[in-house]
């Protein structure tokens, strides 16, 4: 019960680092219909300014966090302004053109940094227990953390009129426009928001993980399942989905391996899309 437990906690921490990388791309891919192949380079830009505020520049993790959203959020509007917004209604040469920076970015990484992965100090040391299970204050940081932002996110698209002006222009472009919405401002604003998650979640993942030019991958796959079996454009299906992924993860990882467990993971979502194509949260459409 011990090592389940164990199992359990280092699964909501890793669900949690998911919940943000996914966030970012629901809100892309949800309400812009972009599909955003160098997403994970926007989590590693995100980790690599947490890096350099604090093993280079000697701030605290605290300047670090917002520094990573506004470093990944005006990649993600430049992205959108020089990019994205030129091929409007080509998801194919969307999709190409991400791609491509994508790799442009591993590169450009590359030559800054090298290949040698770099490492961030943990910022909260120290740990506290559940039962007999011993639970590290920074996962815990990093759980209520990633619920906070989730809900500010939520908010922010709900309750304020930016949040309606995004989703006059995802339902009906158009007729947004001829009500005086500018529909490019909202597109550049959306992106760079979903660009900043990604870089916040690149920032938290920083001190856990080693940061690396080519780390985004795993976190764009992830990103990808999560939003797939949680349902595209739902947040309550986002943080189903990381907690399902994350969880599953951990779990079949601790009983088995690593291999096995993603072998597992994604037969289980490959039999969830086949009967729930739309995801477990699909909104309705008119």
């Amino acid at each position: 019960m011990d090592s389940f437990s164990a199992l359990l906690l280092n699964g909501l921490n890793s669900s949690a680092l998911i919940l943000l990388a996914a966030l970012g791309m629901v809100v892309i891919c949800g309400l812009m219909n972009v599909i955003n192949l160098a997403h994970g380079e926007l989590i590693m830009i995100g980790a690599y300014t947490a890096f350099c505020m604090t093993q280079r520049a000697g701030l605290s993790f605290a300047a670090a966090v917002p520094a990573a959203f506004a470093v990944s959020a005006a990649a993600g509007a430049a992205m959108e302004l020089l990019v994205i917004r030129r091929l409007a209604g080509k998801p194919a040469e969307t999709m190409l053109a991400t791609f491509g920076i994508s790799v442009v970015l591993q590169q450009l990484a590359n030559l800054i940094f090298g290949a040698q992965p770099q490492y961030v100090a943990i910022p909260i040391s120290g740990h506290f227990y559940i039962g007999t299970a011993v639970v590290p204050c920074y996962n815990a940081f990093v759980i209520v953390f990633a619920a906070a932002v989730t809900a500010g996110t939520v908010l922010l698209l709900k309750k304020t009129k930016f949040g309606r002006r995004v989703s006059a222009v995802t339902q009906n472009r158009s007729m947004a426009e001829c009500l005086g919405v500018d529909s490019a401002r909202v597109d550049t604003l959306t992106f760079a928001l979903g660009s900043g998650l990604a870089g916040i979640a690149g920032a938290l993942a920083a001190p856990v993980k080693s940061v690396s030019p080519f780390m985004g991958g795993p976190y764009l796959v992830c990103s990808f399942l999560t939003s797939v079996v949680g349902g595209v454009a739902s947040f309550a299906g986002t943080a189903a989905g990381s907690l399902l992924v994350g969880e599953s993860t951990a779990l079949l990882g601790g009983i088995s391996n690593d291999v096995l467990a993603n072998i597992a993971v994604f037969l289980m979502i490959t039999i969830i899309i086949r009967f729930h194509p739309e995801g477990l949260f699909a909104k309705e459409r008119r």
